[in-house]
């Protein structure tokens, strides 16, 4: 599926938002040692290092914070805060911090490493600030930002990885921390708002499968066998629910009004992640559009703490949302452009017309 120049985010706003970015990632740079720069920094063409992403708890190339001293800390989350809303920043910070609540819900395992706030990684590739490529990545358990960058350009913000674990904990009488629940609640309101026939439409599965089925994949492509992390899915429940590119499910343009309020609304929750520039840009393009040729697709349970997963597609949009792991109180869910992440076709087209 081949991008498409419009994917490129660009005009004057686009640029001060480069430009805040370039700083803050210049500032980082200059409070680290030389030891520290080294494995902080990459080179642009190291496409292996930098299109590589998950969002489990694994080591990564990179700079962790926890070997950072408190203020390049501070200057590491001052870039991470340039490639979030406000909204965003504070899932994000919350989510780092739910890593010590896991500890504790998991009994504190003695010389466990995983369950640690420190273990988020900062890259930085090419050089900031200039007009050739470069880009920065902050990954590290259940978050993966992506930037690619190009001449003042976002050539991509995808892929944008946001989980939870837990997704739900409580605080007492006042309520519960969920990070992201709105992306459960608004979700699970759609499907309950479609009619029975609607619902025989979006519903592929009665069981949910395990993960995203697209998982962590550096492309967006059809997958034709089940991956390893998800071949303990009966092999028909599998082929019902994998991604392909002609979309499943329910097309937007078969719900009715207040159905395709609530879809806009899910949508915009994924959209609100970003920079407000961003979303405004990525909002306005749905406004253009329409969400006619957005498809809903469905597997498994539809009330709370039953396992669920739910895809958004479109030619150039894509949602995935999983929440079956421990005992539905675990989500992970991507924003992709299955043309364009790490804007591969378009960085190779740079390249070819400007070398």
């Amino acid at each position: 599926m081949a991008a498409h120049e419009s994917d490129i985010l660009s005009g004057p706003s686009i640029r001060v938002l480069v430009e805040r970015m370039g700083e803050a990632a210049d500032r980082f740079l200059s409070s680290l040692a030389p030891d520290q720069k080294a494995k902080a920094t990459g080179s642009f063409g190291d496409g292996e290092r930098r299109t590589f992403w998950h969002y489990t708890p694994i080591p990564r190339e990179g700079l962790p914070l926890e070997e950072m001293e408190f203020e390049q800390r501070r200057l590491a989350h001052q870039l991470v805060a340039t490639g979030v809303s406000r909204s965003g920043y504070v899932a994000v910070s919350s989510i780092i911090g739910l890593e010590t609540t896991l500890d504790m819900y998991e009994g504190w395992k003695k010389g466990s490493w995983i369950r640690n706030p420190g273990n988020y990684y900062v890259s930085i590739f090419g050089t900031p600030g200039t007009p050739e490529p470069w880009g920065w990545k902050f990954e590290g358990h259940h978050v993966s930002l992506n930037y690619t960058i190009v001449d003042g350009q976002i050539v991509s913000p995808t892929p944008t990885f946001f989980g939870a674990n837990p997704a739900d904990a409580a605080l007492n009488g006042v309520g519960a921390l969920r990070p992201i629940g709105n992306v459960e609640d608004i979700a699970r309101d759609l499907i309950h708002s479609l009619s029975d026939e609607q619902r025989h439409d979006a519903v592929l599965a009665s069981v949910a499968p395990p993960d995203m089925v697209t998982m962590n994949a550096v492309r967006v492509e059809e997958v034709l066998q089940a991956q390893d992390q998800l071949e303990v899915m009966n092999p028909e429940v599998y082929e019902s629910v994998r991604y392909t590119k002609s979309p499943k499910g329910l097309d937007a343009a078969l719900m009715a009004p207040p159905q395709r309020e609530i879809l806009n609304a899910l949508v915009n929750e994924y959209i609100n992640r970003m920079p407000d520039v961003i979303a405004q840009i990525e909002s306005d393009r749905l406004g253009h559009t329409g969400l006619d040729g957005i498809y809903l697709a469905w597997a498994g349970g539809i009330e709370k703490r039953e396992g669920h997963y739910y895809r958004l597609q479109s030619d150039r949009f894509l949602v995935e949302y999983d929440n079956t792991q421990n005992d539905a109180n675990h989500i992970h869910s991507v924003w992709r452009n299955p043309g364009n992440d790490f804007g591969a076709d378009l960085i190779a087209q740079h390249y070819h017309e400007t070398h």
